[in-house]
């Protein structure tokens, strides 16, 4: 077992070539990369994932809908102003982000396209709570003008192509501000395949907050406080789980976000259920429902990286990405994946 006392942030940083982040999608969603990483590591496409996959598995995908949370407008001074959504709270209040050139204080009032209306009305850290002074449907309005927040990484603006690309095509509960990214690698048809192989297929919904591109940024992680999103899980889903666990079938987790979710209900049982979670995995947590999972690569100092090297082992981690890098997958959203197991799960105590 690996020694997991005093891990430090630095222990999770790597360098990474910056032609290598994929700022782009590729033509074809599952034409991307797959690294299968066992003993050895199997460099295959995305659409091979079919041959990985075992009768009564069953695969877990986030079905959370990526809302056009960026918005643009101004003071009635005319100073400009940008409104990142972080979470809706109703039609009448939401939770975001306010960029600006001056400080912002309680009682501003921020005028966007549409002739709607918003007031800061309380500070929370480093966000804020803003009531709409309008009647207005949130979803519909985002929808008409508002504008999808790619991640910072990509260093450009959304496209019409990103509109359909940085979705996943089982997306369905409006209420994320980025992708859960493994999943965008699934096509319709690869879907039908899989069900067809006899592999279930079961839904969470995890609504992504841009806490996820937060860096870490003390370097004693135990110290690190993390973002809370919301979850739900269906009566649906957690008979599927029983089912499986009972025919010792392996739960597949598509992407972390679902991992997080799963993970959280594990700890509180199972049944279904919704609420926030903010669970923070780390090296030497213990997993209790998930078996493999499958993943994009994710930032250097980051939760995700953290999440992963916990869940195969830190030094196995290393050598994957080290082996990612030397044979130039493309990393991060729009990126190749991968095919992780439990350390546990692969030596035959889980």
């Amino acid at each position: 077992m690996e020694n997991l006392h005093n891990l430090k942030l630095s222990d999770f940083d790597y360098q990474l070539p910056d032609e290598l982040i994929a700022s782009e999608p590729l033509p074809s969603r599952s034409d991307s990369r797959l690294l299968i990483v066992k003993d050895n590591f199997e460099d295959r496409k995305f659409h091979d994932i079919i041959n990985y996959l075992n009768t009564g598995d069953l695969l877990v995908l986030n079905n959370t809908k990526v809302v056009k949370a960026r918005l643009f407008g101004q003071k009635p001074s005319g100073g400009k102003v940008e409104v990142m959504l972080e979470r809706v709270i109703s039609n009448q209040e939401i939770i975001a982000h306010i960029r600006t050139s001056k400080s912002i204080k309680i009682g501003m009032l921020i005028e966007l396209p549409g002739d709607i209306t918003m007031e800061v009305i309380k500070r929370l850290d480093n966000i804020f709570a803003l009531r709409i002074l309008n009647n207005i449907d949130i979803y519909q309005y985002l929808e008409q003008y508002g504008n999808l927040p790619l991640p910072p990484y990509m260093h450009r603006q959304a496209a019409i192509e990103d509109e359909n690309r940085y979705q996943t095509v089982f997306a369905q509960h409006n209420g994320s501000v980025a992708a859960p990214t493994a999943g965008l690698h699934f096509t319709p048809e690869l879907i039908a395949q899989i069900k067809a192989k006899g592999v279930n297929i079961a839904y969470v919904t995890l609504h992504v907050g841009s806490g996820t591109f937060k860096p870490v940024s003390v370097e004693n992680i135990s110290e690190h406080k993390m973002h809370s999103e919301l979850f739900e899980i269906t009566k649906d889903t957690i008979e599927l789980i029983k089912e499986t666990k009972k025919k010792n079938g392996a739960i597949i987790a598509v992407g972390t976000t679902s991992l997080r979710t799963l993970e959280s209900i594990a700890q509180r049982g199972l049944h279904p259920q919704q609420g926030e979670t903010d669970i923070f995995i780390t090296p030497g947590f213990k997993f209790k429902l998930v078996d493999k999972l499958i993943t994009n690569f994710h930032l250097p100092k980051s939760t995700l990286l953290m999440l992963v090297s916990a869940f195969s082992g830190k030094s196995k981690i290393n050598l994957v990405y080290q082996h990612a890098i030397t044979n130039k997958y493309r990393f991060f959203s729009y990126g190749d994946a991968m095919l992780l197991t439990n350390q546990e799960y692969n030596c035959g105590t889980k």
